[in-house]
């Protein structure tokens, strides 16, 4: 070991970032699961979905809707993975489509590196916490669903009836 310190590339801290950030996540659920089962982690994504909803309303873009909002912080927390995601327009709300989801794939690197998982998949957890948030922060005609698609899914924003309808 040097006592020299050499600066983290670009790319380096991105990696740090990520595991640090999903090595805490972990841990977290882990507790809360350790602790206090299966009920702790409904109180988990009940105030977890109200924190980041509170958040998403501070930091709304002014000229965006809460929908388009919330469907484009999914893409850009799935693009923190390299995920294969695009975001469609349909006629009743953005379609978010995540072809391969990186967080699945990040998952399974990091359980060959020695990291406990909590779940055997994150996709059921995702989808509760993802859509408890939108519940509490898009438009109350709004719907967000998620259908799970191999190794990825689809999120649908669905408003209860077409734009300009009354």
């Amino acid at each position: 070991m040097t006592s020299e310190t050499k600066a983290l590339d670009p790319a380096e801290k991105v990696d740090l970032w990520r595991q640090r950030y999903f090595e805490a996540q972990a841990a977290a659920e882990e507790f809360v699961l350790g602790e206090h089962g299966e009920e702790g982690l409904t109180g988990w994504v009940k105030e977890n979905s109200r924190i980041a909803a509170d958040l998403l309303r501070a930091q709304q873009p002014e000229g965006l809707s809460a929908t388009e909002h919330f469907m484009t912080r999914m893409q850009r927390q799935l693009l923190l993975y390299d995920s294969d995601v695009s975001i469609e327009p349909d006629p009743s709300g953005p379609v978010l489509r995540n072809a391969e989801c990186g967080i699945l794939r990040y998952r399974k690197k990091a359980a060959r590196g020695g990291v406990v998982l909590t779940f055997k998949s994150p996709c059921g957890y995702c989808q509760k916490l993802n859509t408890a948030i939108a519940t509490r922060y898009v438009e109350p005609d709004v719907t967000v669903s998620c259908e799970l698609v191999g190794d990825g899914c689809t999120w649908r924003a669905e408003h209860s009836h077409a734009p300009g309808e009354d």
